[in-house]
């Protein structure tokens, strides 16, 4: 059975769920999403690690943030104080996986491992065709309402391979609609690492791998080939025929990869 609830923590309140027994697991959802994206992975990987997935400070469940500047990787230090969890492996999606590196960063003596999925990377210099796609909401948002700035955001062909998908394409539109707007109505007192993650990789220490969807956009593609270069023990791998939501476009190669590579690194 999962065990849910609430952690009062790092001046927040964060929503968490956990199942299993063993080694820690922790899943970190991606931006405008929340816990219930890793939904073909939590049972599977519960049955071989102790798992932990949670809404980030502004989504899900979770509060929104304050006017006090936080981090996210902070927060996630917190939540595994919280559990009494003192070391543990990170997965992380898109903003997850900046999360993840930024955990890296930050509290190196708490993670075993980390696996970065379509992330994204502090410091990167994204183009100006994505840079205007992640944009567009905050302006519609501001000017009309946060409802036709969600369906904007789903318009976006970051997630057209999952929207064609039948097994995600609800799941998917789900979350975007379960998701509060905050930050395309607020300024974000969020904190970022400086020097920025890109100019710190060769830091991280830990067993890596990248993942990212063959059908990803092109910033994507590039991040995860920055990621491997930069990461000294860092190993990356193509999902064919997968997008952005590559854990849950191609679960089933994505939990077998993913299995594979803890069980290696955690022996």
């Amino acid at each position: 059975m999962s065990h849910l609830g609430f952690a009062d923590v790092n001046g927040t309140r964060l929503y968490h769920e956990e199942q299993g027994s063993g080694k820690s697991v922790v899943f970190v959802h991606g931006f405008t999403l929340d816990c219930h994206m890793w939904d073909f992975q939590f049972q599977v990987f519960s049955e071989k690690f102790r798992v932990v997935r949670y809404d980030a400070r502004g989504f899900g469940k979770s509060a929104v943030p304050a006017s006090k500047p936080y981090s996210h990787a902070e927060d996630l230090k917190a939540l595994l104080d919280f559990l009494r969890i003192p070391t543990a492996s990170l997965v992380g999606m898109s903003m997850g996986g900046r999360t993840a590196v930024e955990f890296a960063l930050r509290f190196p003596d708490a993670l075993d491992a980390l696996v970065l999925v379509d992330a994204a990377l502090d410091g990167y210099a994204y183009s100006e065709y994505f840079s205007e796609l992640l944009q567009a909401p905050f302006s519609v948002a501001k000017e009309v309402g946060v409802p036709p700035a969600r369906e904007l955001w789903l318009g976006i062909d970051l997630f057209t391979p999952a929207l064609e998908n039948p097994a995600v394409s609800p799941r998917l539109r789900q979350m975007v609609s379960d998701y509060s707007g905050w930050h395309w109505l607020h300024d974000n007192p969020v904190k970022v690492l400086d020097p920025p993650a890109l100019k710190r990789l060769k830091e991280v220490v830990a067993p890596t791998l990248i993942l990212v969807g063959q059908l990803d956009l092109d910033d994507f593609q590039k991040i995860a080939q920055v990621l491997q270069e930069g990461i000294p023990n860092g190993r990356k791998i193509m999902l064919p025929g997968a997008g952005h939501m590559s854990n849950m476009e191609a679960a089933e190669e994505f939990n077998e990869i993913v299995l594979d590579f803890l069980g290696s690194a955690l022996a």
